[in-house]
């Protein structure tokens, strides 16, 4: 039977989702706790592959078993947030069809990067501290031109082996709440580094480096020289990810 985990993590101090030789990985965490509960070797497979310091407020990965999972699954998430780190936390197990799949199923992902611009210790590996001025209305007229389907080649990491560069944005934007400024971007997919380095493109439009309409013509070049740097990781959050409903079984 395949099951799908529901959870969230805090990515200080891991060296991303996927699991590395040699560093420590949520994936690595999870999957070797959950294969001491149930008695088996497990392997999971996640929605994405977060980088090192990356957060995730909602993710999902699944997993094969020889058979029905016996116990009560709020009693094995009780026992899988025991055993984990106290970063991450299971928060539900799901029933799917045999052929679902956590990344190559999920229709739409979105992500969110903090800014703030006052220091503050308890959030120094939550968000970014960056104290300059910045136009949000025209970084705000930027997300315009993101919308919609393109090849965000020039926002994809230099050497990342993809199959395709195109992608289609659905909403993009930036909004202020109190200290902290907030993009917010939702995708069928993303490409490796993509969100950071959209940001770090939009920094430059919101401090007058660059201007508005010159970021139609970065996204035509599809080189990654010409966008901007990619902020750190420690500000970026993936938020939610969707699938059909129809590759949910219904539990009584």
């Amino acid at each position: 039977m395949r099951y799908f985990l529901k959870l969230a993590y805090n990515g200080t101090g891991f060296h991303g989702w996927q699991m590395q030789q040699g560093a420590s990985s949520i994936q690595e965490e999870i999957s070797t706790h959950l294969s001491t509960i149930l008695r088996q070797d497990i392997s999971i497979m996640g929605c994405g592959r977060t980088d090192a310091g990356v957060h995730a407020s909602q993710f999902y990965a699944h997993f094969d078993i020889d058979s029905k999972i016996e116990l009560p699954y709020k009693l094995l998430v009780h026992k899988l947030n025991t055993m984990l780190h106290s970063n991450i936390a299971i928060q539900e197990i799901l029933e799917v069809k045999n052929d679902a799949h956590a990344r190559f199923d999920a229709t739409k992902r979105t992500y969110k990067y903090i800014i703030t611009r006052v220091k503050d210790p308890f959030q120094s590996d939550l968000c970014y501290k960056l104290n300059i001025e910045l136009d949000l209305q025209k970084m705000n007229k930027a997300c315009e031109l993101l919308l919609g389907e393109h090849d965000f080649g020039c926002f994809c990491k230099a050497q990342a082996q993809n199959h395709t560069n195109i992608c289609t944005v659905h909403e993009a934007f930036w909004v202020q709440k109190e200290e902290q400024i907030i993009f917010q971007i939702s995708a069928n997919r993303f490409l490796r580094n993509m969100v950071r380095a959209v940001v770090g493109t939009m920094l430059e439009i919101g401090s007058g480096k660059t201007e508005v309409e010159q970021l139609r013509q970065i996204i035509d070049s599809k080189s990654r020289s010409e966008a901007g740097r990619s902020v750190p990781a420690h500000g970026l959050y993936l938020t939610r990810v969707e699938y059909p409903s129809e590759i949910f079984l219904k539990t009584s």
